[in-house]
């Protein structure tokens, strides 16, 4: 089984994925979309900059996610990463998104003012394609 290809499909093709970061000293878990950077192994997901996750992400960078599967049981786990806002222009991420998720909110032009993009680096993944079939990727 060739993990890498799976761990490249699933990053490529699922479009959303549960994050939890600590809060209060307790995890806290929400559903965000996201694309994957395979040169740079950086994943990016959009906020609103008056969200609570933004907050949470300034008190611990450390987070866990697990992508959605869109079909079937596959799907990305990884355990530990960390999440800072990108240094790149939101209006820079503005077609990988759309490219991925049509009618993603960045596509708004009246929204774009109130994202804000993070970065979210890590250097291995559980690959998950079912219950007999778990692999780790290093990136």
């Amino acid at each position: 089984m060739d993990y890498k290809n799976e761990f490249e499909r699933m990053m490529a093709t699922q479009t959303e994925l549960a994050l939890a970061t600590v809060a209060d000293g307790g995890p806290d878990v929400r559903i965000v979309n996201f694309y994957y950077e395979p040169q740079t192994k950086t994943l990016y997901f959009s906020t609103f900059t008056d969200n609570i996750k933004v907050a949470e992400l300034a008190q611990n960078p450390h987070v866990a996610f697990t992508t959605l599967p869109t079909g079937g049981q596959g799907h990305v786990r990884v355990k530990n990463a960390l999440a800072q806002k990108s240094t790149v222009p939101v209006e820079n991420h503005k077609e990988r998104f759309l490219a991925k998720l049509p009618g993603h909110i960045i596509g708004i032009p009246e929204l774009l003012p109130a994202l804000t993009v993070y970065e979210v680096t890590f250097d291995c993944a559980d690959v998950v394609l079912d219950f007999k079939h778990i692999g780790k990727v290093m990136l």
